[in-house]
C-alpha cells in the first residue's frame, strides 16, 4: 500500500481547463504518427508537457490576515512603488507592486493573495509583449481584481505574455475570496502583479522563486522592514 500511496501523492491533478488541450495534443500526435513515427513520439512528449502545464496541486496557505501570499508560481521579477493601472480605480497614489513572472513550465493556476471581497473586476485588451518587461503592466492584455481586505483595497492583475493568449477569471464582483483560493488561470506564459497599500513590507527579493498559495510576498503591520537576501 505504501507504493500505491507514493504514486498517488506523486501524481498531481490536472485542472479541467486543460482537458481539451491535452486531448488535442494527443489526437494531433496520432495523426502525425501516420505521417512519420518519430513525429508521434515528439507529439506525445508535447502532450505530457501540456498535462504538466495544466497541473493544479494542493497548497498549504498560511492563515494570517497580515500576510500577502503569492498569487502565482514563478519568479519574483519586480518589486517597485508605482502608480496602479487606471482601470483598477485605486487612485493615482503610488503603491507597492510585486510582480511574479510565470514561464511555460510553471503552474498557471492563480490564487487570491489575501482574504476579502472582490469589489471590482476590470478587463482590458492590449498587446502581447514579453510579460517580464515593465511596460507589460500598462500595454499588455490584462484582467484586474480589486479585493477589499482588512488592510484596505489591494489590486491583483493577471497579465498576458508573449505566448499567452487567454486569461481566465472564475470569480465575480462582490464574491468572497479566501487567501490561497483559486480565482483564475492564464494559458502559456504570463505574469501576476499585486498592488498593495501603505503599510505592506516586502518579504521576498527579486529573483526569488514564489509558490502560489504558499510563499509570503509581503506583510502588514511589521516593523522589521524589507527583507534582505543573499544568493547562496
Amino acid at each position: 500500500m505504501s507504493l500505491v500511496n507514493t504514486v498517488r501523492n506523486t501524481l498531481v491533478p490536472v485542472h479541467k481547463e486543460g482537458y481539451r488541450f491535452i486531448a488535442i495534443f494527443f489526437v494531433v500526435s496520432l495523426v502525425l504518427g501516420l505521417l512519420w513515427e518519430p513525429l508521434m513520439w515528439i507529439g506525445f512528449l508535447l502532450t505530457a508537457w501540456c498535462a504538466y502545464f495544466f497541473r493544479d496541486p494542493e497548497r498549504m496557505t498560511p492563515i494570517d490576515d497580515d500576510l500577502v501570499i503569492s498569487p502565482a508560481d514563478g519568479r519574483v521579477s519586480s518589486i517597485a512603488v508605482v502608480t496602479p493601472p487606471d482601470e483598477l480605480g485605486l487612485g493615482s497614489t503610488p503603491m507597492l507592486r510585486i510582480s511574479v513572472f510565470m514561464n511555460v513550465f510553471n503552474c498557471h493556476v492563480n490564487r487570491a493573495p489575501m482574504s476579502g471581497t472582490v469589489r471590482r473586476i476590470a478587463y482590458r485588451a492590449g498587446r502581447f509583449v514579453n510579460a517580464e518587461l515593465d511596460k507589460a503592466s500598462h500595454e499588455n492584455e490584462r484582467n484586474g481584481l480589486v479585493i477589499e481586505t482588512k488592510h484596505g483595497e489591494i489590486g491583483v492583475v493577471q497579465i498576458a505574455g508573449l505566448v499567452a493568449r487567454r486569461i481566465l477569471c472564475w470569480t465575480a464582483q462582490n464574491a468572497p475570496l479566501e487567501a490561497g483560493e483559486r480565482f483564475g488561470l492564464i494559458r502559456f506564459g504570463s505574469r501576476l502583479d499585486v498592488f498593495l497599500p501603505e503599510g505592506a513590507e516586502p518579504r521576498v527579493s527579486v529573483g526569488q522563486t514564489a509558490v502560489a498559495g504558499e510563499t509570503v510576498l509581503a506583510e502588514f503591520g511589521s516593523a522589521k522592514g524589507p527583507v534582505v537576501s543573499r544568493r547562496a
